[in-house]
């Protein structure tokens, strides 16, 4: 895996823009492994995929990560640091076993964990309750009582729930909780991190910092925008300090 250039930035910019997260993540993806077909990408779990997402944002920003939200109790806007190698649950290239069984009274159920089809089908539930649903069923490969099969919608609110228990077990990587606490006001609460967004947001103004760049010194020496492109960051951040005299 190596850094996104600064032309690949643009690109995945270019692109992802008019996609949905799901599909901006299958673009990060492939240019992570481009030998592997949108469909292998897409099978991946959500833990590898985010595990994949959090090297390429560490080869490319750096380790630190640097992030903003508001307290949930009084508002007080809250800046945090984080360590990508803290951050890493599971090896990126580990693979969990594609068929995983849970064993729980009289129940016994297969099952496989969700991935970013799983996700791309339960974008547009309309609540919780009716996602948490479907992604059962879509993952539930069989389940049985005493050797007799049941659907998904038989088992037990206990099974679902040690269901759902191993599942997060079985891929780390796929939730992520970050410990916050407000200065302001003292309140501790524990909030999702998606690599996803954060990456995506800070590649967001990596392309906007780019094209003025491009536009800076493509207007003061007539460059074209792959000749700027393809100079390291230093490079171009000579040529910027030439041009404003700082």
């Amino acid at each position: 895996m190596h850094p996104l250039s600064a032309h690949q930035i643009l690109r995945i910019w270019d692109v992802g823009q008019g996609q949905p997260p799901i599909e901006r993540a299958l673009t990060l993806l492939a240019f992570v492994d481009p030998d592997k077909t949108r469909d292998e990408l897409a099978s991946l779990t959500v833990g590898q995929r985010d595990a994949y997402l959090l090297k390429l944002r560490e080869l490319t920003l750096g380790p630190q990560l640097n992030g903003v939200t508001q307290c949930p109790q009084c508002g007080e806007r809250l800046e945090f640091e984080l360590n990508a190698p803290n951050l890493y649950l599971i090896n990126p290239d580990h693979s969990p076993p594609a068929n995983q069984v849970l064993s729980i009274d009289a129940f016994e159920v297969q099952f496989r964990l969700p991935n970013s089809w799983d996700l791309a089908a339960i974008s547009t539930c309309s609540d919780t309750t009716t996602a948490d649903a479907l992604l059962l069923q879509r993952c539930i490969l069989q389940a049985s009582c005493e050797g007799a099969a049941v659907t998904h919608q038989e088992l037990p609110v206990d099974v679902v729930a040690q269901l759902t228990n191993q599942m997060v077990e079985a891929d780390p990587q796929a939730e992520i909780q970050l410990a916050l606490n407000c200065a302001a006001c003292g309140h501790e609460w524990q909030a999702l991190f998606d690599i996803l967004s954060f990456f995506w947001a800070e590649l967001v103004a990596q392309a906007k910092r780019l094209l003025q760049e491009v536009h800076t010194l493509a207007r003061f020496y007539g460059w074209r925008e792959s000749d700027i492109l393809a100079m390291s960051a230093r490079r171009r951040q000579s040529y910027l300090e030439m041009v404003t005299g700082n």
